[in-house]
């Protein structure tokens, strides 16, 4: 007897491959799949028989006592049958003597096998084995049979669905770059306008400083005469408490000094951050980029991080200031968030980011011009990333944070600028997590490598 099911789909209706929606991770468990499997005693006209009654069946699975032996295509077995006498010699014999006339090479995969791998799999076959159907392994000896051209149009349904995702993506992040763009030159205006101002203040803060310490010293000196002060004078000194005045007045210019001082490098930092569209090289100290997103940062930092500069002596370098401020922000702003996200696994462990700057050989190999290159490592003592991790890390659209808290755009620019705009290199080294817990001076470490020309 002939051990034959109709077409099913496992634990599904039946239903077209095109009715069914896929996606990037579907497999050929989802795909229409066909149940027939005949035992080798078997006629050769009992497989034209279930040929003719099964138009869309594209072969037949062949066991010997339900072991998997091989498979029949319909075109294989058709074709052998329309050669002379090919009739007399297929029909009445049974199928081991016959097999070895017909057989080809299987290509044979697990259900769970990816139909945008199997696919591939498929073409990379001879040319004459590529109409040959797929036998599909469900496990326990269960096979089933995937028509070629089935395969073909899944994988063709999941290309388009994987255009029609990065088409949304690629708008996606067209949109936010103009945002960005718009939001930078916003930023830039607004740190000019800001700019004169507290110019302003900052030049005029060293009269008035001055200016209130010669009213202090004149007050003393005045104090000092024997004669009593007049009623009225005396009075209005104590109710206005002149003496806590006198004595607080120099905190408050100090303090106000500190603040003008800070807004002014506050303002400068924007300034130059927000050089994003510079169309050309320009000579720049690497150290005012880092302090100047270092400082917009500070908000962040001030969460109990300890910034360590372990700065080198460093020439004016040729580059795209603002694009390379971009870069910086990127890796520490990630080195902030692998800190603050990290369980203290001991009281004494302190949050450190350690930003390191050298002149050094250039790699061999590493594709940068010249002998020497300009090297910025910027490190932290967080929890580290797996390899699996670090080999996506610079991939477009790829993060680690949770939906709404990252794009996967950071790095993937930072990348960019680095290599395409400014020749160099952007590597990354990080410990596991065993190595974290046994040690926490170890972290994740982004190392650019610029050419020094």
């Amino acid at each position: 007897m002939i051990a034959l099911t109709r077409p099913q789909l496992l634990s599904q209706p039946q239903k077209e491959v095109g009715d069914r929606p896929l996606s990037l991770e579907s497999t050929l468990q989802e795909l229409h799949l066909y149940d027939c499997q005949v035992e080798t005693y078997h006629l050769g006209k009992d497989v034209a028989q279930i040929f003719e009654d099964r138009p869309l069946l594209p072969g037949a699975v062949l066991t010997e006592g339900g072991k998997f032996i091989g498979t029949i295509s319909r075109q294989r077995f058709l074709e052998k049958m329309s050669r002379p006498y090919g009739l007399e010699l297929f029909l009445k014999r049974p199928l081991n003597k016959l097999y070895p006339f017909i057989c080809a090479e299987v290509l044979h995969l697990p259900a769970s096998f990816l139909i945008v791998a199997a696919a591939k799999k498929s073409l990379q076959r001879p040319s004459e084995l590529l109409s040959e159907p797929i036998v599909v392994d469900l496990g326990e000896g269960n096979y089933r049979l995937l028509d070629v051209h089935q395969l073909l149009v899944a994988q063709s349904q999941i290309h388009e669905l994987t255009t029609q995702m990065l088409d949304e993506q690629t708008q996606a992040q067209m949109l936010q770059t103009e945002k960005m763009a718009s939001l930078g030159r916003m930023v830039a205006g607004v740190a000019h306008e800001i700019r004169n101002p507290v110019n302003c203040i900052n030049g005029n803060f060293n009269f008035l400083e001055n200016y209130c310490q010669d009213l202090i010293d004149f007050l003393a000196l005045y104090e000092k005469d024997d004669f009593p002060l007049p009623n009225q004078i005396a009075e209005i000194k104590r109710e206005k408490e002149l003496d806590f005045i006198l004595e607080d007045l120099p905190k408050v210019l100090k303090s106000i000094g500190v603040s003008t001082e800070r807004l002014t490098k506050l303002v400068v930092g924007v300034h130059t951050f927000s050089h994003m569209d510079e169309n050309r090289l320009q000579p720049t100290d690497l150290h005012e980029c880092i302090d100047s997103t270092l400082l917009i940062l500070n908000n962040r930092l001030k969460q109990g991080i300890e910034v360590i500069k372990n700065y080198g002596d460093l020439p004016l370098i040729n580059c795209y200031s603002g694009q390379l401020s971009q870069v910086f922000m990127n890796i520490i702003s990630n080195a902030i968030d692998a800190l603050l996200e990290k369980v203290p696994v001991s009281s004494q462990w302190q949050p450190q980011i350690a930003i390191t700057t050298a002149i050094c050989p250039s790699p061999v190999n590493c594709g940068i011009e010249g002998d020497r290159c300009l090297s910025i490592k910027i490190t932290d003592n967080g929890p580290g990333m797996p390899p699996e991790i670090q080999r996506r890390i610079f991939d477009t659209f790829f993060t680690t944070k949770p939906a709404g808290k990252g794009t996967g755009l950071g790095l993937a620019i930072s990348y960019q600028i680095v290599t395409q705009k400014h020749r160099g290199q952007l590597l990354v080294r990080s410990s596991s997590t065993v190595a974290q817990e046994l040690c926490l001076e170890t972290g994740t470490e982004f190392e650019v490598l610029l050419p020094l020309l």
